[in-house]
């Protein structure tokens, strides 16, 4: 299948690969691994996937340091992959490069905005690939693709040598065909923990997100709970947002959008580029962003962090569907495409407002698609969600 599928609908931007060795040895060694397309490479073009940030930016001068530890550990990197516009978008949409296909989904959208790392380690075309998540763009690209996926704590890993959107959200992540590809890549990058004994349990089962989800969704995701429960205990449930969803979302919402204009609207005023259907639009929101409506974000997540900190700080798991529907069709309209941005981000924004590790396992289909079921543990417990992860993917044979 992969042979087949052309420059348009690849993972891997259009053009020359940018391929590097790795080191002859290391933790890494034997592995394939490809970078989203707004990590530096030195003498190559970050295109942040749109033609005019390419012709207004001449080539790195250096490889972001994240991707020099890959090839330091022994990764061979072997390309590029496509992002959504300046990585603002959710759906994979590329009108200039070309929307990668979903592999496990040909008729949906792979998820944005690290579509082409995902859509790259479904194919089995590398082992593992480098994304970033801002607003869920590792998460959603990984339950829609059907493959592993890591949304680190906040500030663990450097952002250095990468394109920035919303600076105090963006986060590097990544993706794997297996579990223990996605821990040895945890293992090489995230710093030691404090708390590295540190036993998981137990199980939150938060009700709100689970309600949010479709039906279908949530009946194809019950076994893979039942799994992480034989693990851990039966959940204790709860209600993880009293302010419901929507405010999540709308506080996200905000912060992101004045933050993503302050970090790129100079060079779209002074560049006037052109953007695909829908990217346009978002930024002229985000410039017409009122400053209240930011700061009544920031208060919000002032809260929830502390609320968060206090739930998951013993080692709790909060389990819960990654994406409330699978990936929308490609034919969907941009009013359909808006509604399910709005019900999938009320959830990626809760480990986005706590600055929370989160991983998405690939763990059934419903809908006519992949869909993920999402373990979160508290800021700065990645290394143990990992090893939780793994083990939940044996207890599932995946």
């Amino acid at each position: 299948m992969t042979a087949e599928i052309g420059e348009r609908d690849g993972p891997f931007i259009p053009g020359p690969r940018a391929m590097l060795a790795g080191a002859a040895t290391g933790p890494l060694a034997g592995l394939r691994f490809a970078v989203k397309d707004l990590y530096d490479l030195a003498g190559h073009v970050t295109s942040y996937g749109n033609p005019d940030w390419a012709r207004t930016h001449g080539t790195a001068a250096a490889t972001a340091p994240v991707v020099l530890e890959l090839l330091e550990a022994g990764a061979a990197l072997v390309g590029k992959t496509k992002t959504v516009e300046l990585a603002y978008g959710l759906t994979g949409e590329n009108v200039w490069h070309g929307t990668p296909i979903n592999p496990h989904a040909p008729d949906r959208f792979p998820g944005g905005s690290s579509c082409g790392s995902a859509a790259a380690v479904a194919a089995g075309l590398v082992d593992f690939a480098m994304g970033s998540d801002t607003g869920g763009s590792v998460r959603i690209p990984a339950s829609y693709c059907g493959v592993f996926g890591i949304r680190p704590s906040w500030g663990a890993i450097s952002l250095a040598g990468c394109a920035a959107l919303g600076p105090s959200f963006d986060t590097p992540g990544w993706f794997a065909g297996k579990a223990a590809v996605l821990a040895q890549v945890g293992a090489a990058l995230l710093p030691d923990e404090p708390s590295a004994g540190l036993t998981p349990g137990p199980l939150l089962q938060p009700d709100d997100l689970w309600d949010n989800a479709d039906p279908e969704v949530v009946a194809a995701l019950r076994p893979a709970l039942a799994a992480v429960a034989r693990l851990l205990g039966q959940p204790t449930r709860l209600q993880l947002c009293p302010e419901g969803l929507a405010t999540l979302y709308e506080g996200f919402r905000c912060m992101q959008a004045q933050e993503a204009w302050a970090t790129l609207g100079r060079w779209i005023t002074a560049t006037a580029p052109a953007f695909g259907p829908g990217v346009g639009e978002r930024f002229a929101a985000a410039r017409d962003m009122p400053a209240a409506q930011a700061a009544a974000g920031r208060h919000l997540r002032r809260q929830f962090q502390a609320r968060m900190r206090a739930l998951l700080a013993g080692g709790a798991v909060l389990a819960f569907p990654t994406s409330p529907i699978a990936a929308p069709l490609l034919t969907a309209s941009p009013a359909e495409q808006n509604t399910v941005r709005q019900r999938t981000m009320g959830v990626t924004a809760i480990a986005g407002l706590g600055g929370l590790p989160e991983v998405s396992i690939p763990a059934a289909r419903a809908g006519g698609g992949p869909v993920g079921l999402s373990l979160v543990a508290g800021a700065g417990q990645d290394r143990m969600l990992l090893r939780l992860a793994e083990a939940v993917a044996a207890e599932l044979r995946l």
